[in-house]
């Protein structure tokens, strides 16, 4: 029978692996969370365009993303890293480097093939989450963002828990009136984990057509405007609908960095450039 002190306390365990988190976060200046109250409203793809955007605004700056949606990862196809594995060293788990330099973590780089379901209790999740915060070098970076899957569930309640210092948290939505009755229930969510709301992107806001150049509203007009006023929040920016964006995406290419003068990735960079002043003016 084994030794009671060969074996492993859990608690010690996992105090051991806060004090990582604790050492790692540290070296990063700024932590900005990505949310949405419902899926399929393009909050990863916020992510990868906002992620790239911070990084090619100034060269120097170091930015990576954390992709904390473990049951539907997707930024790693998005930023043309599908099919790539984690490495590891004397300092930890190494990020994968995708365009512009930005390094993504995601439970994609672990899983055998695209077929392979996470099929998770919480309790592993929380492990994995943590796992990815702790034993990640991460290294020093200006900017950490966090793609959290859709609604208000354990991996997003674990994050901004584990990370009492985070900057603050982006909103994604879509115009929908349905899209704007789940977003309020994420900045509530948010405040009620006291964080700060650094606004509402506004996804899909509208249809520019090729051959006339007229707005097509595809759901409603200024659904975004108005559920940012109601719950007393900023409206970050509306990207409007580009079929190239899927395509990109599919790809592996971010939007920002191949259609740099499509209406969309001007609209990119001013939610970028929006989000470089709240953090200047913390």
């Amino acid at each position: 029978m084994a030794d009671r002190d060969d074996v492993p306390n859990p608690w010690e365990q996992k105090n051991h692996q806060m004090d990582l988190i604790k050492k790692r976060m540290s070296s990063i200046k700024h932590k900005i969370a990505v949310i949405s109250g419902k899926g399929g409203v393009g909050k990863s793809l916020v992510t990868v365009n906002l992620a790239t955007g911070l990084a090619v605004n100034s060269r120097d700056k170091r930015v990576a993303i954390l992709d904390a949606d473990l049951t539907g990862p997707c930024v790693p196809k998005m930023m043309g890293l599908k099919g790539e594995r984690l490495g590891s060293g004397p300092a930890g788990i190494s990020p994968v480097t995708g365009p512009e330099g930005v390094g993504v973590v995601s439970m994609d780089f672990l899983l055998p093939d695209d077929e392979s379901p996470v099929i998770w209790r919480g309790p592993l999740k929380m492990g994995a989450i943590r796992q990815f915060l702790g034993e990640v070098a991460w290294g020093p970076l200006d900017y950490l963002l966090v793609d959290l899957p859709p609604g208000t569930g354990d991996e997003s309640l674990s994050i901004l828990q584990l990370l009492p210092e985070m900057d603050g948290v982006v909103i994604v939505t879509i115009p929908s009136e349905v899209s704007q009755a789940v977003v309020k229930k994420a900045v509530t969510f948010a405040r009620k984990m006291e964080v700060p709301v650094f606004g509402i992107v506004e996804n899909m806001a509208g249809l520019v057509c090729p051959h006339c150049g007229e707005t097509i509203e595809v759901f409603s007009e200024g659904g975004g405007a108005k559920v940012a006023e109601e719950m007393d929040v900023e409206l970050l920016g509306s990207i409007p609908i580009d079929p190239r964006i899927s395509m990109d995406s599919d790809e592996g290419t971010p939007f920002i960095l191949r259609r740099p003068g499509s209406p969309a990735a001007k609209s990119f960079r001013e939610v970028v450039e929006k989000i470089e002043k709240k953090v200047k003016h913390e």
